[in-house]
């Protein structure tokens, strides 16, 4: 196989970061001063070269494909950041389609999954592609414009990482579908079909990755030569403890004060911003001019998880955060293999961090800031209630400053393809589409009544080719829960299956992981009942909203229920494995009269008790000195003259 020099020139890149595959707990935590593990943003194994992908891209510019009102493609993001090192998305293949949770990647350029024939992949969330099953997948035949496999037939693709991770196989065109709940119709399109992983890329539980990089294989560039989309794409990563999130492959009006920034795509082809300045409550780091434009500049990559900065720059930012919070205390990581610097004694509430944490801004080079809450350069340390560690490490040696996923959390990213630049917005990714005021008008089948519980059901074994795009993916309502539903409490069956017949499960631990899995707070999961028979246990489940509110938020409430529908939360193995039973949603309760009022009917009832009893005790003392008034008169006082009464005597005395 040959490789472009030119490729391999532009794209050994060696930035030191969590890869976007799985990521072990020591992966996590890594040490700013130890070495982590360095990644290779893939190269480019095909005959083009650089000069083709810069002609591309003006080509795109000038020929402005995508109508005025283009579509869009609109769709939900799973998984979170620092759990499970990545963010996945749903993907439809083939026809009928067979569905995939692939890792949305803007540092690559190719789209795949693990095919049926595959000699060497790892056990995934979601069955492999099997061609033969899809009518419509034809396979890329040889040309001379990529790599053939050894009987010069099919076109292929290959990935190698700095982990010693890697990925390869053939090319196919099929049609892709987007979900429901995107206005984009299935399309067309070519990927690379599987047949090799090694490393991170076969472990990890996501079955493959959904490239959107530039480069002619990538997801993007296909839908926008095409002519269905415009140039643009935007990711909405959740905020801390949240996860999942949203993306839109296509472009829609920004929100007016998003800020943006020059992308420069003829220095390299990743994205990257021209950052000037890092301030630290509000205090400029004291830097040489340039230091975030070394190598490569600033690249954004959605597939990173933490954020690396050259050395002087990390040095700085480190001195600066620990002089503003000189009245946390200083403790050791959660992995002891790694030198986290960590502190403890803050707020748990997320929106309470900014009084204790400094805020970080961003200055561009056109002089516009954006600004960082803590939850955007901190995690939580894992083992310590209160405690945080930075997130911003040291990028070796290299001078490229790579800004991964916990940098944009709850901030709507725009990749503004067509026009050169990238936009930053905060916002709660969560509530995304209420946000932009971005739901489908035309409104999803109502639920039932408010007075009736929901059975939400397990989802039926589908055919081998998966659900049809026109269908809800899975099984819910097209756009999640109608705006008008609320939701005030989720409770599912499930049937554990213990391992060891004579250990009955940790049931407050069971609480806390369930909890940390579903992204809820501990205290909104309450054991209901617990049934045993033998070595299983059928436990019953409720999911309460937050203490500080009435109901749980749709985009909460989805993401639980699909996360228990598509079995994506995984015990440990000391549990032993589960099923679920039955799963239901209830909406909240209305409160009674009583319910509503009882506060102040209490307080009516105290106020008058207390009124009565001060009112009884003043006539009782009135009374009691006006008895006492009466029973003793003056000295010298005239009393009126009474008539002496004869003296009755018995008749016996009046004879003696």
């Amino acid at each position: 196989m040959t490789w472009s020099l030119a490729h391999l020139a532009s794209a050994l890149i060696i930035l030191y970061s969590s890869s976007f595959t799985s990521i072990s707990a020591v992966d996590l935590f890594q040490d700013s001063t130890t070495p982590r593990r360095p990644m290779i943003l893939p190269l480019y194994l095909s005959n083009s070269n650089t000069s083709d992908h810069l002609s591309d891209h003006y080509r795109r510019q000038l020929q402005n494909s995508a109508p005025p009102h283009s579509a869009n493609a609109r769709m939900r993001l799973y998984d979170d950041l620092l759990s499970n090192g990545y963010y996945t998305t749903r993907l439809w293949i083939g026809t009928p389609p067979q569905k995939f949770a692939l890792i949305v990647d803007t540092g690559s350029t190719v789209t795949y999954v693990p095919c049926s024939g595959c000699e060497h992949c790892g056990k995934h969330q979601d069955p492999r592609f099997q061609p033969d099953l899809s009518s419509t997948y034809q396979p890329k035949k040889c040309s001379v414009s990529c790599n053939c496999d050894s009987d010069g037939a099919q076109c292929t693709y290959e990935r190698r990482y700095a982990e010693m991770s890697s990925s390869s196989g053939l090319l196919g065109d099929d049609i892709i579908s987007f979900g429901s709940e995107s206005q984009l119709v299935p399309q067309r399109a070519v990927f690379g079909c599987e047949n090799m992983e090694t490393g991170d890329l076969y472990t990890q539980r996501a079955d493959g990755i959904m490239g959107l990089g530039r480069g002619p294989l990538s997801v993007m560039d296909q839908l926008v030569d095409k002519g269905v989309i415009s140039d643009s794409f935007s990711l909405c990563y959740g905020g801390m403890r949240v996860g999942g999130g949203a993306m839109i492959l296509g472009g829609f009006s920004s929100p007016p004060d998003m800020i943006f920034t020059h992308s420069d795509p003829y220095r390299s082809p990743y994205y990257n911003i021209g950052l000037k300045e890092i301030h630290v409550a509000g205090k400029p780091l004291k830097l040489k001019p340039g230091v975030f434009d070394g190598r490569h500049g600033t690249v954004l990559d959605s597939g990173t998880t933490y954020a690396y900065l050259p050395k002087a720059a990390f040095l700085a930012f480190k001195t600066a955060v620990m002089r503003e919070i000189r009245l946390l205390k200083q403790i050791h990581g959660p992995d002891p293999n790694f030198n986290d610097i960590c502190f403890s004694g803050a707020p748990r509430e997320v929106s309470k961090l900014l009084e204790v944490f400094p805020q970080v801004d961003m200055v561009f080079n056109n002089g516009k800031k954006f600004a960082l809450s803590p939850e955007n350069y901190l995690f939580r340390h894992t083992k310590v209630h209160g405690a945080y560690c930075l997130g911003i490490f040291q990028n070796g040696d290299d001078g490229t400053t790579l800004l991964g996923g916990i940098l944009v959390r709850n901030t709507l990213v725009t990749y503004d393809r067509e026009n050169d630049k990238i936009g930053f917005w905060k916002t709660n990714c969560s509530e995304l589409w209420k946000s932009l005021h971005y739901l489908d008008p035309s409104a999803p089948p109502p639920l039932p009544s408010h007075s009736q519980n929901t059975n939400v059901g397990i989802p039926p074994t589908a055919a081998s080719g998966g659900l049809p795009p026109t269908l809800s993916p899975d099984g819910l309502p097209h756009a999640g829960f109608p705006g008008e539903f609320q939701i005030g409490l989720i409770t599912f069956d499930m049937k554990l299956n213990i391992n060891n017949s004579n250990m009955k499960p940790n049931f407050t631990e069971l609480t806390e992981f369930i909890a940390h899995a579903l992204g809820v707070k501990v205290s909104q999961v309450h054991l209901l009942s617990i049934n045993y028979k033998e070595n299983v246990s059928l436990i019953k489940w409720a999911i309460f909203p937050d203490e500080s509110a009435d109901y749980i938020s749709n985009a909460t409430a989805m993401s639980i229920i699909q996360s228990l529908r598509e079995h994506r939360m995984r015990l440990p193995e000391k549990f032993g494995s589960y099923q679920l039973v039955e799963l239901n949603v209830k909406p909240p309760v209305k409160p009674t009269w009583w319910q509503q009022n009882y506060w102040a009917v209490a307080v009516g009832v105290l106020v008058t008790l207390i009124l009565g009893f001060l009112i009884s005790g003043a006539w009782l003392i009135w009374r009691s000195r006006h008895r006492e008034s009466g029973l003793y008169e003056p000295v010298g006082a005239i009393v009126p003259e009474q008539e002496l009464q004869p003296l009755q005597t018995s008749p016996g005395l009046d004879n003696l």
